[in-house]
């Protein structure tokens, strides 16, 4: 419930302002972007109270959440999804990738100079979450709940643990996949 719970609510904030801006600029764009937010919504409320989900449905979710965030961003944020189909019935927690990339894009710079890139794949039954490090200079530090929500409810879920590695230049988290 922790992990649930911890879906950032300035996501829905940020959200409505970039659908304020869009109503006035694109129509169909603004259109899509609720279509899209709706699909989020409905994904988080439909699986609450699930342990795991297949795979498929957790990128199918992601794609969408993804693209609120390209809006947002443009082309200063780049995500790559290299995921094999015969993977896609494995199983994963709800939200784990949604928290993941939140992750990224909250601690690191995102810009036209700096854009960020995530890659997405599966290396040895783990899925994999991988940025550029570009640190944000941030006042107080980072608390790590998140990923420490993330460790914990996987614990429950399988002796496999999850995996965070930082180097200077990337920050990789690696997810048993079920």
């Amino acid at each position: 419930e922790m992990l649930r719970a911890q879906v950032n609510p300035h996501f829905l904030f940020n959200s409505l302002n970039t659908l304020s801006s869009l109503v006035y600029e694109d129509r169909d764009k603004a259109a899509e972007f609720i279509r899209k937010l709706s699909d989020v919504y409905r994904y988080v409320l439909d699986n609450r109270g699930k342990d795991l989900i297949e795979l498929s449905r957790e990128v199918e979710f992601t794609e969408s959440y993804v693209y609120l965030l390209k809006l947002r961003f443009d082309e200063k944020l780049r995500v790559k999804m290299k995921i094999e189909d015969d993977l896609l019935k494995r199983k994963i927690a709800p939200l784990t990738l949604q928290l993941l990339i939140e992750n990224a894009v909250k601690h690191n710079i995102v810009s036209s100079k700096r854009p960020l890139n995530i890659n997405i794949e599966i290396t040895d039954n783990y899925l994999r979450v991988e940025n550029g490090l570009q640190k944000k200079q941030q006042k107080g530090r980072s608390t790590g709940m998140g990923l420490q929500n993330i460790k914990n409810r996987y614990l429950m879920l399988t002796d496999r643990e999850v995996k965070v590695e930082e180097d200077k230049k990337t920050f990789k988290v690696e997810i048993p996949l079920i």
